[in-house]
């Protein structure tokens, strides 16, 4: 060959933004972590209210066999559906839980959109509901989820698997 350079060969010349910087400031991990716990002493105290009122939901969420492998199907189809109708509205139509609201935090994709139903309610937290089967599987899970904020991205494991972050308004 000559000294022609064939420029089916040559180094692209665009410029390409990252995406997982775009789309507003990342949102504290401390303020994540109160925003969770709130949203869970929510989600608890009103499921602490249902079994004392009703001795029958009392003993559906009553495991039999208390070990970390045994499975509870009582518990994923009694707290899935409470919490998609306590959390699942503002979360479709807004990106935030209500602890979120509160701390002005919002969920959005890692390129600053809006997230679509299925990614927020089936990948984000879906996936995390279902490893409710078990305890062992749900504290395993709970564990590398929780860990996995420390990295550079602040991305917890369902944050990954959704394509989402979490950013202050």
């Amino acid at each position: 060959m000559s000294g022609n350079t064939d420029q089916r060969f040559a180094a692209p010349e665009a410029f390409v933004e990252d995406v997982g910087t775009s789309g507003g400031v990342l949102a504290g991990r401390g303020v994540r972590l109160v925003a969770a716990l709130l949203d869970g002493v929510l989600l608890g105290g009103i499921v602490f209210g249902l079994m004392a009122a009703s001795p029958t939901i009392s003993r559906l969420l009553s495991p039999e066999n208390p070990s970390y492998f045994a499975v509870h199907w009582s518990g994923l189809l009694i707290g899935l559906p409470l919490f998609l109708l306590v959390q699942g509205w503002t979360l479709v139509s807004r990106g935030q839980t209500l602890a979120k609201i509160v701390f002005g935090l919002r969920i959005v994709r890692t390129d600053g959109s809006k997230v679509d139903p299925f990614r927020i309610l089936g990948l984000r937290y879906g996936v995390g509901y279902l490893t409710a089967i078990t305890t062992g599987t749900q504290m395993l899970y709970g564990l590398i989820d929780a860990l996995l904020i420390f990295r550079e991205s602040r991305q917890c494991l369902h944050d990954t698997i959704a394509d989402t972050k979490v950013i202050k308004l």
